[in-house]
């Protein structure tokens, strides 16, 4: 019953020490890599740095005990901090205490409306967000993202604008007034960073160019000629609070919250499921919901913000030997020790490192291939992808988002009003009965006609089927007898059944007869309630083609 409550004691009670290794050197890792990361991901929120590593803390230790992953890696994510920015900057100056305390109270809301749906078992309704959707939002919002730091990679004033094309507009106005040693820490960061990726990926480049910088800027003064720093980072631990709340607030911020909360999500399992599958164990969505909820809530309890499991850094903590959440722990053990003793060491850290490292993280989020991929697949997934895409870029992160989930739905509406239906004929040289359009050499017979379904039939698409029908009877007046394969039906509503009933009798008061064949369990059981073995007798109990047009021979 524990373990149920309590994921994380599975891993605890039967912890092995060969383990331990594997979990401290990831622990170290991901904390040296997270250091520089929440600060530059609490800066993208429109926060204090320091809210950075709060978030780091707390919310870890609390995932590490209810997340059903043992190597997800969880905290401030670039995608969810664009989206803090995005839904609060609204209603507050960035930076303000007005704006923080909408932001834990956001934390809250996410963290909320995730355990609501932990807890309720409702993990599923995040499936029908289409991968589509996920990777044009996701590629378009890292653009968004990138183009964001532009202020502090040049040292310029921009206005806080979601629409690229109006940043870059504004950026090139103000060529001029660009800082020529902000921009220069930036760019050699951005290039050691990509330089040791490709190279010496093992090494923190994170922490590199972080040192790198803050050096360059302490011996050169170069906080003294116009370049921005981090400045007075306070030290000690967050305290214990609720943030404060009203039901204005609350209902402003709940659409943010909903996005936050999926988004976070559906970016946090997706990696779960990938390092589970390889380390031959199960992931449970309600129980990772929960996980993140609690780890919200704390999160804004401690003077965090929202956060979930990160790509790169779960990767990372994967790759270096991560087992089990003890990894975690130590992480956000090490950062503890951070906020006590070294937060000093972060005074002249320039904002142009923090934002180089946001703009290579989230270089690697723009996903050409799978755009490539879907249209050379399946168009329409394509297009879902490319239309998530221009809208997130052009229109804003919460529209689109918006748009893409509706555009998807609107597709498999579409897909599912409109069942795939095949006549099918003898081929002779395989002894099996195909599809007419796909084999040309597929014989029918003059007065019968066979038609597969391949698809569940209910209210949407019933009239589609009927018409089919219909045009199947029309096809020629010999055309006496029809056959409906049942075998790709799996399911049927009371207002499929009664269509089909009236058809049936009104084609049987014709003289021209309906036959069923592979008729499925379930579907076998709703004809019953409705009657049909005895309505229908003898035209609905054939267990396959074969049988029925055996029957249909010996009459």
């Amino acid at each position: 019953m524990l373990k149920k409550l309590f994921p994380g004691l599975e891993w605890m009670l039967t912890y092995q020490k060969h383990d331990l290794r594997g979990d401290l050197s990831a622990g170290l890792i991901v904390a040296i890599m997270l250091i520089p990361q929440g600060m530059a991901y609490a800066m993208l929120a429109g926060l204090p740095p320091v809210i950075g590593l709060y978030a780091s803390t707390i919310p870890l230790l609390v995932y590490a005990l209810f997340g059903s992953s043992r190597q997800l890696a969880v905290g401030p994510v670039a995608m969810v901090s664009l989206l803090v920015l995005t839904g609060v900057q609204g209603l507050a100056e960035p930076g303000s205490s007005e704006y923080i305390s909408l932001v834990l109270l956001l934390a809250l809301m996410v963290g909320v409306i995730q355990l609501s749906l932990g807890l309720l078992r409702l993990g599923f309704i995040t499936d029908f967000i289409s991968h589509a959707v996920i990777s044009g939002f996701t590629s378009a919002a890292a653009i968004v993202i990138g183009f964001s730091q532009l202020k502090h990679l040049l040292g310029i004033q921009l206005p806080s604008s979601e629409n690229v094309f109006e940043l870059l507009f504004e950026a090139g106005r103000q060529l001029s007034s660009i800082n020529s040693y902000t921009l220069f820490i930036g760019l050699t960061s951005i290039l050691i960073l990509v330089l040791m990726k490709k190279y010496v990926p093992k090494l923190p480049a994170p922490l590199v160019v972080v040192v790198y910088s803050t050096v360059v800027v302490y011996l050169f003064d170069l906080h003294e000629k116009g370049v921005s720093i981090i400045g007075e980072v306070p030290d000690g631990l967050p305290s214990l609070s609720l943030p404060s709340w009203s039901f204005e607030a609350v209902s402003v911020l709940m659409p943010v919250a909903i996005t936050i909360a999926i988004i976070g999500f559906v970016e946090s399992f997706a990696m779960a499921k990938v390092i589970a599958t390889k380390e031959k164990y199960k992931v449970d969505a309600n129980r990772e919901l929960v996980g993140l909820g609690l780890a919200n809530v704390s999160a804004s309890t401690f003077s965090g913000y929202p956060v979930t499991g990160g790509f790169s850094r779960s990767a990372v903590n994967y790759g270096a030997g991560a087992k089990t959440g003890l990894a975690a722990i130590i992480t956000a053990i090490l950062i503890v020790l951070t906020l006590l003793f070294f937060t000093s060491w972060f005074y002249y850290m320039p904002n142009a490192v923090l934002a180089a490292i946001i703009m290579v993280a989230v270089y690697g989020l723009i996903d050409v291939g799978e755009a490539k991929h879907l249209f050379k697949v399946k168009k329409i997934d394509g297009f879902t992808l490319l239309i998530t895409f221009a809208a997130t870029l052009t229109l804003g992160i919460e529209m689109g988002i918006f748009i893409g989930i509706v555009f998807s739905l609107i597709v498999f509406i579409w897909r599912s009003a409109n069942p795939h239906m095949a006549e099918l004929g003898y081929v002779e040289e395989m002894d099996a009965y195909r599809n007419t359009a796909r084999f040309n050499n597929a014989k029918t017979v003059d007065h019968l006609s066979i038609l597969r379904i391949d698809s569940p039939l209910y209210f949407a698409n019933i009239q589609r089927v009927e018409s089919r029908i219909q045009q199947s009877f029309l096809k020629s007046e010999e055309i006496d007898t029809l056959i409906l394969d049942f075998q790709g039906v799996n399911d049927i509503d009371a207002v499929a059944i009664d269509h089909l009933e009236e058809l049936m009798n009104t084609y049987q008061e014709l003289n021209k007869n309906i036959y069923l064949c592979d008729v499925k369990g379930p579907v076998r059981d709703t004809l019953k309630q409705a009657g049909w073995y005895e309505t229908f007798k003898g035209k609905i109990e054939f267990k396959d083609l074969e049988h029925v047009i055996a029957y249909l021979k010996s009459v």
